[in-house]
């Protein structure tokens, strides 16, 4: 009887430890299969920023430097909220189209070639590049008036944050580029 007795407490001891060991590696388990979830919307996450990133690439160094503007709605919105480097902003792709056409009249050969810095984060993108080019036509400054041009080259760091909808598109973007450094590469101030 003794015996009996032990060796059913022996058994349910090692039930009860196999019923622990279970139980410790089903939450293993789904602690395993909640890592790899979260793997995998970070790398989801991950390739819709290199994706927005890359996009970003296409705009300034085709379509921005190309002033190929019907290219524009690729990667913008059509309510797009644009704020400039001079504080204004501007609502709509077609009135960014209109700020961005008058610094191709005095500098016609004004581009983005890089982007040594991209990052991101979620739904928001930032690059670093060269604004770079040259006053080499006359600049309207209204009333049919112009500044002639001086010949002087630019090339200024700058810096645009996106704003990206679920489809890839951009419905705000941040422009940065130093106006005063500009305006003195150009030959405009001191």
């Amino acid at each position: 009887m003794k015996s009996t007795i032990k060796l059913f407490f022996a058994s349910a001891v090692i039930a009860i430890s196999l019923i622990g060991c279970n139980n410790q590696d089903a939450a293993k388990e789904k602690e395993i299969v909640d890592l790899k979830a979260q793997l995998a919307q970070i790398a989801q996450e991950n390739a819709t920023i290199a994706e927005n990133l890359k996009t970003f690439d296409e705009l300034d160094f085709e379509v921005y430097s190309n002033q190929d503007w019907k290219r524009l709605h690729e990667s913008h919105s059509d309510d797009i909220l644009v704020h400039y480097p001079d504080g204004h902003t501007s609502k709509g792709i077609e009135d960014h189209i209109k700020e961005l056409d008058p610094m191709f009249v005095f500098a016609p050969d004004t581009r983005i070639e890089v982007h040594p810095i991209k990052i991101g984060s979620g739904n928001i993108t930032a690059v670093v590049g060269e604004l770079i080019g040259t006053f080499s036509e006359p600049m309207p400054i209204g009333n049919g008036q112009f500044i002639q041009p001086t010949g002087k080259s630019f090339k200024l760091p700058m810096s645009t944050i996106g704003l990206w909808n679920e489809d890839g598109v951009m419905y705000e973007e941040y422009l940065f580029y130093d106006n005063q450094a500009f305006m003195k590469q150009i030959g405009l101030a001191n």
